[in-house]
């Protein structure tokens, strides 16, 4: 039985498994499984592949894409991205990959218009990393917002007015704030600020409209949440597990 899977903490939101066993099924590959395991701490990564030796890849999620990189034996992780969500496992090494960029940049391409000058970025942690990256990449500014003022942090919530609001016609959650089971919760960000010239991206698929989406359709603006990406990172996350050259 080949063995595929996902860590993080929590995964109780989490659709991968759904979707792979879903795949597997479309596609007939019935030696193969899809696990979830919680880790308590990215240290008890060795215990885990110690204990699974049949695993062949793993997805990272939250909060250890960044965490997880000293654990990493090669890396084909962009330069510039600092984060992992894909791990190759081949002779107990583990290669490091990076497919949410991948996904982020083909979900976010359809939704670019001339009026998206600027973006803003709700949290700074390893989900927000492949954020940056395809931002960069597409020359698009912009500013990360946080809860408090360190390294990486442009503003913080408390400092956002109705001004920056309307300056960055892109919003984008990459916090975990609204993920299922806690779905009342939202970046506090002046909403009554958005409007139908903004765009709002939620990295959060689980619920497909969390509160952060939600207060933008209120205000007519257009919404998109993060099940797109997830299809095409874990397809993506697919192609590198099953790639036979040694790079």
């Amino acid at each position: 039985m080949r063995l595929f899977g996902l860590i993080g903490q929590p995964l109780t939101h989490s659709f991968s498994a759904s979707y792979f066993a879903e795949k597997f099924i479309r596609e007939k590959n019935s030696d193969c499984q899809y696990q979830l395991f919680p880790l308590e701490k990215i240290e008890l990564l060795p215990d885990l592949l110690a204990e699974y030796p049949s695993l062949e890849g793993l997805n990272v999620t939250i909060p250890y894409k960044e965490a997880v990189l000293p654990f990493l034996s090669t890396s084909f992780i962009p330069e510039g991205l600092n984060a992992c969500n894909c791990i190759r496992i081949r002779n107990g090494n583990c290669e490091g990959y990076n497919t949410d960029c991948i996904g982020f940049e083909q979900s976010l391409l359809p939704l670019l218009q001339p009026r998206i000058q600027a973006a803003m970025v709700f949290g700074n942690g390893g989900a927000a990393k492949a954020v940056f990256y395809v931002l960069k990449k597409l020359g698009i500014p912009y500013t990360v917002v946080g809860r408090t003022a360190k390294d990486g942090i442009n503003k913080t919530f408390n400092e956002l007015t109705a001004s920056d609001i309307q300056a960055h016609q892109l919003l984008i959650n990459t916090t975990p704030l609204g993920t299922y089971p806690a779905v009342e919760g939202c970046p506090p960000i002046p909403y009554e600020s958005v409007g139908a010239g903004h765009t709002l991206y939620d990295l959060v698929y689980n619920p497909s409209c969390t509160s952060f989406l939600n207060a933008g359709l209120e205000r007519g603006a257009r919404i998109k949440n993060g099940a797109e990406l997830l299809q095409i990172q874990a397809e993506e996350s697919w192609k590198i597990w099953n790639q036979t050259d040694k790079r």
